[in-house]
């Protein structure tokens, strides 16, 4: 009796203990059993023969599936067997021509449109590597962008900008043009030559001679600084990469909303490759549109969108509606939503899960927020750790390089502490680098890191786990800038700013002063629709929830925030720019301890800073 009672005791007991001391411990659990899944189904795949690519899982779902949605785009539908069809009758068309060879690397320069997929496919099937070109750079970007992956043809869209094109046919490059005619000597229609060509499958001797660490496709970095470099996505990767979305719980019932430009990384793999895998049916846009967001969300049943950068915060700017919760959409999968965003969508457009993750392009590792911590990328998790260990060392934002202590070896971050996110290379997490770019590759990886010889990746982001395990992204490197010998983290000063009554969004960077050590903080900020901004106010405000060192000592009223083409903040021109009123139209403010207020910046208060009158 005695044992029965203190059975039935424990039955009570230990369930309120864990979801006490443990509450998250079920759910590590469950994350733990579908990383072992995963894992267990790539060396799966990793051992069959012939070799097994995502293609390979395409045509399988075509046999399995073949009247299945695949693709809407505006009023068209396009089952897994059109697809397939289709993507033949290009992969045909171009073995046809003289001016393709099979195998050789092909750059896409076209927006988002179902053609673009099948495209891909057909490449696939003839084994070409592909170039996701960003189809909104020009002439000097897109010359470097086509030729540093080596790159021999150019597909374009009908409507591609027309002005670097004789450039690469001069270089000998093939060109063709999506569109069903062409009246430019030297350029094939590509359409017209698709139209008229057979729908048969291709052999499969025709990319016999890829494996795994041959290259698939590259991807651009956004280019934020500089010239952009071409991340070398193998065919290794790719599979792996097949799980993104089915380790989330997306399955073949869900309608996944795809308004992010395929070129880019979350357009591509997530929103492309990912519904390969779970059989999906893939909602796409030419580009994404806060206004109609909602609209087809309804119209097409999405149960799933993506976001990166600031697309939450663009949809929780459109007005309000009464039917703002009137939709099917369960699950939001993406990176980069600031935390009173998350709350701020959740408040207003429902229960919908947000599954926040961490990676990027070239990067050996990746953490998803599979618990709904709120601010959070992520959960340490000793299974994951394990098959990819990584660790968050110091880092000094003035020398920009990270500590290191008397031996030379990186010095770890205590939790609670930020510190640069470093991840080991391995057979299992390897960093392949970029394109015709050994220099750039080689700043990437960090040696004798924690011992004589070891070898991670540099990930460039500094991070920051809590007393729970949780991971938090901080700032980029280059971001974070060092005032009065503290670090000041832009991301945390910005939503600091965009919390004051006036103030839609926020661009925070550090500028040089002559004199002065460091940077000091400015930001470039663009006021709500009917508001105005209160110089008084937005100083109490600063006062009230900076420390001192991390205030902006300016501010720049633009009518908008500039983005790039997938919505990241770009700072390079505006720390360039500086704080000068000389060049600069926009209105400036300097803040004012004095008066207590944000002054307007004068030639004459400039001249007093740059010259050493005036220590700020």
């Amino acid at each position: 009796m005695f044992v029965l009672s203190v059975f039935l005791a424990s039955l009570v007991i230990i369930p309120f203990a864990l979801k006490t001391f443990s509450p998250y411990l079920w759910m590590d659990i469950l994350y733990i059993a579908d990383l072992v899944r995963i894992m267990v189904k790539f060396v799966s795949r990793r051992r069959r023969r012939p070799l097994f690519f995502v293609l390979d899982r395409f045509l399988e779902q075509t046999a399995a599936h073949p009247d299945k949605r695949f693709i809407v785009f505006e009023n068209e539908s396009y089952s897994f067997m059109d697809a397939d069809r289709r993507s033949n009758k290009i992969a045909n068309a171009l073995q046809a021509s003289s001016k393709y060879e099979p195998g050789c690397t092909v750059a896409l320069f076209m927006g988002n449109e179902p053609a673009y997929m099948f495209t891909w496919l057909a490449l696939a099937k003839l084994g070409s590597p592909v170039a996701l070109l960003n189809h909104n750079i020009r002439s000097k970007s897109l010359l470097h962008c086509f030729s540093c992956c080596n790159a021999q043809v150019l597909i374009a869209a009908a409507d591609s900008n027309a002005g670097v094109l004789p450039s690469l046919r001069e270089q000998g490059v093939s060109i063709f043009l999506m569109a069903k005619e062409c009246d430019t000597p030297g350029i094939d229609s590509l359409t017209d030559q698709v139209e008229k060509a057979s729908d048969s499958p291709l052999p499969h001797s025709l990319r016999s001679h890829i494996t795994f660490k041959t290259p698939a496709v590259y991807i651009y970095t956004s280019g934020t600084t500089g010239l952009p470099k071409a991340a070398v996505v193998n065919h290794n990767r790719l599979l792996i990469a097949l799980a993104v979305l089915s380790s989330n719980g997306v399955t073949s019932d869900d309608n996944l909303y795809l308004n992010l430009p395929l070129y880019h990384t979350a357009g591509f793999i997530v929103g492309f490759i990912g519904p390969i895998e779970t059989g999906s049916t893939i909602i796409l846009r030419r580009k994404f549109s806060a206004s109609q967001f909602w609209d087809d969300c309804r119209k097409y049943n999405v149960t799933v969108v993506q976001y990166i950068g600031e697309v939450l915060r663009y949809l929780c700017s459109t007005p309000k509606r009464d039917n703002d919760k009137d939709h099917k959409v369960r699950l939001a999968f993406g990176n980069g939503v600031r935390a009173e965003i998350w709350r701020e969508f959740l408040h207003r457009f429902g229960n919908i899960e947000v599954r926040e993750f961490y990676a990027s392009t070239e990067g050996n590792v990746g953490f998803v927020n599979y618990v709904g911590k709120i601010g959070a990328v992520g959960r340490v998790n000793f299974i994951h750790r394990k098959l990819f260990p990584y660790t968050l060392i110091k880092y000094d934002t003035e020398r920009d390089e990270p500590v290191r202590d008397a031996n030379g070896f990186c010095i770890e971050s205590a939790k609670g502490e930020t510190g640069l996110l470093v991840s080991k290379i391995t057979d299992l997490a390897p960093f392949v680098g970029y394109a015709q770019n050994e220099q750039q590759t080689e700043k990437k990886r960090l040696r004798n890191v924690l011992k004589k010889g070891d070898l991670y990746f540099n990930s460039g982001d500094l991070l920051r786990i809590d007393k729970d395990n949780f991971i938090y992204f901080q700032d980029r490197v280059g971001d974070t800038f060092r005032w009065k010998g503290e670090n000041v983290a832009t991301t945390e000063v910005a939503d600091i700013l965009t919390l004051a009554d006036c103030i839609k969004e926020a661009n925070v960077y550090g500028v040089q002063i002559p004199g002065h050590e460091g940077r000091v903080g400015m930001a470039a900020v663009a006021v709500k629709e009917g508001a105005q901004f209160d110089p008084s106010k937005i100083f109490s405000h600063v006062v009230s929830y900076l420390p001192s060192y991390a205030r902006p000592r300016f501010i720049r009223l633009q009518n908008a925030v500039e983005v790039t083409g997938t919505f990241k903040q770009l700072k390079v021109q505006l720390v360039k720019e500086g704080f000068d009123p000389g060049c600069i139209q926009d209105p400036l403010y300097i803040l004012d301890d004095q008066v207590k207020s944000y002054t307007p910046m004068t030639a004459q208060i400039y001249n007093s800073i740059v010259t050493g009158g005036m220590k700020l």
